[in-house]
């Protein structure tokens, strides 16, 4: 590992607001904080979760722009999550956390109800396994554990891939749509909200890939059921992600 890492995950470890528990690390227990996030923020904001955050940017200008809200970024890439938890840190927010660890056991940190909306922000689409999309149904049975009941869900990607995919699980389940656009810039809806643009999504905007966004309320109601559709893959993803990076 270089130095340049060390010197992050040193500086991840002494964040009060960085909380590191990778799968490894966490015994059939829960983790001390599921169910008491109002005392680690000291209020009783609703909790926005944005999983695999990567760099953190939609945690952190989501902090600035709602701060009656509490917002934690998810992903198990210290490196990566170290710049926004830097960011966040040097802006003095007090609304924003960041949680390293595996979004598989998600409810190992969140009580049942306790977080009022989710982001997916430019996921990794996993076009041979689906188990792996964090939009398939076994992570939204684990959403709708930690969600209130209709809690949103909210999606950007660039990939038609994972859109068409996650579309078609909303259309097999039955979940009410809020907003869906394949081509979001051109839809007249970026507002300040959608117009943050990621590491990611820079990316795939200069080289022309639009934007798709789905958001949705996600039901406790019934039993899920894993659409059986063929989707085309998108080709540009051979490269891999972390090439670009």
């Amino acid at each position: 590992m270089g130095k340049g890492k060390l010197k992050k995950f040193a500086d991840l470890a002494s964040f009060d607001h960085v909380i590191e528990a990778p799968f490894k690390s966490i015994d059939q227990d829960d983790h001390e904080l599921k169910g008491n996030w109002s005392g680690f923020f000291a209020n009783n904001h609703p909790i926005v979760l944005e999983l695999g955050c990567g760099k953190g940017e939609y945690s952190v200008q989501l902090a600035e722009k709602y701060t009656e809200k509490n917002f934690v970024g998810v992903d198990i890439k210290g490196a990566r999550m170290w710049k926004g938890a830097t960011e966040a840190k040097l802006k003095g927010l007090k609304n924003v956390a960041f949680l390293r660890t595996n979004i598989e056991i998600i409810n190992t940190f969140f009580a049942d109800g306790e977080v009022s909306e989710i982001w997916l922000t430019f996921p990794d689409p996993q076009m041979k396994k689906t188990r792996r999309r964090l939009t398939a149904t076994n992570f939204m049975e684990k959403y709708r554990q930690v969600l209130v009941e209709n809690g949103l869900v909210h999606l950007k990607t660039d990939s038609n891939f994972q859109y068409l995919y996650t579309e078609a699980v909303v259309l097999e389940n039955k979940f009410d749509v809020v907003c869906n656009t394949n081509d979001l810039y051109h839809s007249g809806l970026a507002d300040d909200i959608l117009s943050i643009r990621t590491f990611y999504e820079k990316q795939w905007l200069e080289r022309g890939i639009t934007i798709k966004y789905l958001s949705f309320r996600l039901s406790h109601s019934e039993p899920l059921r894993e659409p059986n559709v063929e989707i085309e893959k998108d080709p540009y993803r051979s490269f891999g992600r972390s090439a670009r990076e």
